[in-house]
């Protein structure tokens, strides 16, 4: 009992913990503090340009929205439902994805920050901060990480999985630097927003068990 109110204590913090991150990150780009950084991380990225490079970013780029994660999607509610008969597992994890776009959605119409115009290698529409790619990698794989987690009982077997989701995550988030549609300081703000409402659903997962198990004993 004592572990479960310790890990559910941890989750709370680092929910709030990426809320004041990405309000700094917010402020800082209000106030155009942030210009610097972003300008020095696109040079540095975007100086890796190659037909090679354009390619694999395109790729990272396209499975991280769209069509890819929506199939994703079904494969997973299908099998978390079908297969596994984990309904609570399902509305966890359809719960988080259509927050993670809801959120995204009003944080774009709150700050209206337009895309980056230095090199566009790609083309992309609406508003720039936070980054839609970003959050929904983070949601989507995080969510999905959560899940299998706590099926795996080895403890390698949780390193690839991370490791995977680190990835995954990291390389969706690199590749709209890459294609010139998102600011450096557009992907962290994602990966922050989407941070915070991971683990708040986390933490309120955690919650809704313990008491179910309470309740069953």
């Amino acid at each position: 009992m004592r572990l479960l109110q310790w890990l559910l204590a941890r989750a709370l913090l680092i929910c709030l913990l990426c809320a004041v991150g990405f309000g700094l990150v917010a402020m800082l780009i209000s106030e155009q503090s942030i210009s610097a950084f972003d300008r020095t991380i696109i040079s540095f990225i975007q100086g890796l340009e190659s037909p090679v490079h354009t390619s694999i970013m395109k790729t990272f780029s396209f499975i991280g929205a769209g069509t890819p994660a929506a199939i994703l999607t079904i494969v997973i509610s299908v099998f978390l439902y079908k297969v596994l008969g984990h309904r609570r597992e399902l509305f966890f994890f359809l719960g988080i994805l259509l927050s993670s776009w809801l959120l995204n959605e009003l944080l774009k119409l709150m700050f209206h920050r337009a895309r980056p115009t230095i090199h566009r290698i790609a083309e992309a529409t609406g508003y720039s901060f936070p980054s839609g790619h970003s959050m929904a990698a983070f949601t989507l794989y995080g969510a999905l990480s959560f899940l299998i987690w706590r099926h795996i009982p080895t403890r390698w077997g949780r390193v690839l999985l991370l490791f995977c989701s680190v990835v995954m995550i990291g390389m969706i988030g690199i590749s709209r630097i890459y294609l010139g549609v998102h600011y450096p300081s557009d992907v962290i703000g994602g990966y922050l927003a989407s941070g915070s409402l991971l683990t708040l659903f986390i933490w309120l997962f955690q919650r809704i068990q313990e008491r179910s198990g309470k309740r069953t004993r």
